[in-house]
């Protein structure tokens, strides 16, 4: 599916995480590892490599294709904590929602979490996909390495204390350590690789970033990056960005903290953020996200819209919808009013797949769509 809204972060809100639904069965195109898992303990063994990290207090929807079971969509949802029987309205609508968008026929539910928070939110979500016209497969609950199914009563196979599991030493799990996909302890820690640089590198990139600041003014004629006089630099400017594309393209990066200060003040203009948005070619996908995620974690705050943006769109692309949504929540909380945000978190939750994340326009398209006006405004 797509990716979006956070996972890991406020409940009641009824905020969906998609995650990257290439990992689960035999083998992938472009380097992505697949695994065919045939039992349930074997599905929760790669549910964390699904998300990216290991799901707590979440309620995990797995959309699958029959008859052979291909898990099409995966996303993730807080289960509401207390209990608040609207939320939990809001979540199954939201999720049933979201698999009726997709055409998906077949789930599987994992609530993660004790029975008082889980139960609730099943007792209303089997009716809700019902109503969509999806078949739930099982809906579990998972705690402490045991499973629970809601949908199973014979205490020969689903006994009253539980199946006990161990997910990690699961052959699927190990094949996916192995294959180098990761699968975070928590959200918190998928969130740190985001997290801004400390210490003497944080220090560089603040001389830098005045440095760059002073340099944006100074072409501005003593104005501020952003106003018309700055417009006859937008293309020198879009070529900074540009060299920096094609760098990590070509599997290199950027390293001088100079460039990367400049990079970030340059994309705070939108003919400038917009032309690197229509090169992000779904060919290049991992490059890109190696050069936004470089730059999310060096930028000052006023400068990270742009960036996070344009990384939740490469991770969407990617079908990695953890990492969008945190970029997406870095983005709004640099700017609550970030267009370009608002309208990926739109697309996201709305449950877009991937290939819907398409280019807007052609780079020839935003330069011609910029020629005439007279500068840029808020993103």
């Amino acid at each position: 599916m797509t990716a979006t809204d956070p996972a890991g972060d406020a409940a009641p809100r009824t905020r969906i995480q998609p995650a990257s639904p290439s990992v689960a069965t035999s083998a992938a195109p472009g380097g992505t590892p697949r695994v065919r898992v045939d039992t349930l303990p074997g599905l929760l063994a790669v549910v964390p490599y699904l998300l990216g990290f290991h799901p707590a207090s979440s309620l995990v929807i797995i959309g699958v294709d029959p008859p052979r079971g291909r898990v099409r969509v995966t996303f993730r949802f807080d289960l509401p904590d207390p209990p608040d029987p609207a939320a939990a309205d809001r979540l199954a609508a939201h999720a049933a929602g979201v698999l009726s968008q997709q055409r998906i026929s077949t789930v599987i539910a994992v609530g993660y979490g004790p029975g008082t928070l889980v139960t609730p939110v099943m007792e209303r979500l089997r009716p809700a996909i019902a109503a969509a016209g999806v078949t739930p497969r099982d809906l579990v609950r998972v705690a402490d390495d045991r499973y629970w199914s809601y949908l199973c009563a014979d205490p020969r196979c689903c006994p009253p204390q539980g199946t006990a599991f161990d997910p990690v030493a699961h052959p699927a799990a190990a094949e996916l350590t192995a294959a180098g996909v990761p699968a975070y302890r928590d959200r918190e820690a998928l969130s740190r690789t985001l997290a801004p640089l400390a210490g003497p590198a944080a220090a560089a990139m603040r001389e830098a970033t005045a440095r760059a600041e002073a340099r944006a003014r100074q072409q501005a004629g003593g104005g501020q990056p952003g106003t018309a006089a700055a417009a006859r630099h937008w293309p020198a400017r879009r070529r900074s960005v540009q060299r920096a594309i094609a760098a990590y393209r070509g599997g290199g990066q950027v390293t001088d903290p100079g460039e990367f200060a400049w990079l970030g003040v340059v994309l705070a203009e939108l003919p400038v953020r917009d032309d690197a948005w229509a090169r992000m070619e779904f060919a290049y996908r991992d490059a890109h996200r190696r050069l936004w995620t470089d730059l999310v974690r060096r930028v000052a705050q006023p400068y990270l819209p742009a960036p996070a943006s344009l990384l939740a769109f490469t991770a969407w692309q990617s079908g990695d919808g953890v990492i969008a949504s945190i970029a997406l929540d870095l983005a709004l909380a640099a700017d609550p009013g970030y267009s370009m945000a608002l309208l990926l978190s739109e697309a996201i939750e709305s449950g877009l797949p991937p290939s819907a994340a398409r280019l807007p326009m052609t780079p020839a398209e935003v330069e011609e769509s910029y020629r005439p006006a007279a500068g840029p405004g808020p993103g």
